[in-house]
């Protein structure tokens, strides 16, 4: 039976000592949920905030205004200082963030439904991923959840 991406994930953070934090927004709080579902979290996750309007993304994690202005919340940038932001405020070794449109509305021609843009921020850099998931809501935000898991994944599996 092979584990789930959250269980692998928590493994290996246990494994090196690491501490995770996340920063979600369209996913409200399902990465959480899926990690705390794993017994012994608590080695390695520290918590996760739900910043869905613009307001909790600027005030508590420090996302700029500028930035939601000129990019909106689903963006490369977003990501990036949200991610930070929750490294930050939560003291973790590595923190991941997510912003999406998970529909049925919402979507632009730019950015329909389904994109979704996730961010990573570690000692050692900061990376982004962008996706174009399909499905209805529910399914949107659990391939963004998976993909989160998965972007971890690959960041510790490379820092070998």
């Amino acid at each position: 039976m092979s584990q789930t991406l959250e269980a692998q994930m928590g493994k290996l953070l246990q494994e090196r000592g690491l501490k995770i934090a996340f920063a979600e927004s369209c996913t409200g709080g399902a990465l959480g949920n899926r990690v705390t579902n794993v017994p012994g979290a608590s080695a390695y996750f520290i918590g996760s905030l739900v910043a869905y309007a613009y307001e909790a993304k600027a005030n508590l994690l420090g996302v700029a205004w500028e930035t939601l202005n000129m990019h909106g919340a689903v963006s490369k940038e977003t990501v990036l200082e949200m991610a930070r932001g929750a490294r930050k405020i939560f003291q973790a070794d590595l923190a991941a963030s997510i912003s999406g449109i998970a529909g049925p509305g919402g979507g632009t021609d730019s950015k329909p439904v389904g994109t979704v843009w996730l961010g990573l921020a570690t000692a050692d850099g900061e990376w982004t991923r962008q996706f174009h998931f399909l499905g209805n809501r529910e399914q949107i935000k659990a391939a963004s959840a998976d993909a989160a898991l998965q972007f971890v994944l690959d960041y510790l599996a490379r820092s070998l």
